[in-house]
């Protein structure tokens, strides 16, 4: 009686194969870090993320300070920069950290509403 060998795989190949891939997809990612002025404690939101154009003026708000498209500014320089801001028609993005005064945000949207500024979007922290 003629004996039959087992048929096994040779799984050298297959882990060349998932390494070249792993390595293919750890080159080809980008990762990216937000890059922001201002280290903010978000409040907490249920909505997803939105996208963010870049075309936009973004605004961010702590306790001590504001920062405009990543430059820390001044409220006065903020009444400045508004007042020349021409895109009218473009989302203006606020971030404001949790334990910020309630008062500096109504200044804050006071200053935006003097120059007709009301495309607001107010960034949350995404629950993950």
């Amino acid at each position: 009686m003629k004996r039959r060998e087992s048929l096994t795989l040779d799984m050298t190949p297959l882990v060349d194969v998932v390494f070249l891939l792993l390595i293919f997809f750890l080159v080809t990612s980008v990762f990216k870090n937000e890059e922001l002025a201002l280290l903010l404690n978000l409040p907490a939101g249920t909505e997803g993320a939105k996208v963010i154009n870049d075309k936009e003026m973004i605004i961010e708000l702590n306790k001590e300070e504001i920062a405009i498209n990543k430059n820390i500014l001044s409220f006065k320089a903020l009444d400045v920069k508004s007042a020349t801001f021409s895109g009218k028609d473009h989302p203006i993005t606020v971030r404001i950290d949790e334990h910020v005064e309630y008062r500096r945000v109504i200044k804050l949207f006071n200053l935006l509403e003097k120059h007709d500024l009301q495309n607001l979007q107010l960034i949350e922290e995404s629950k993950k």
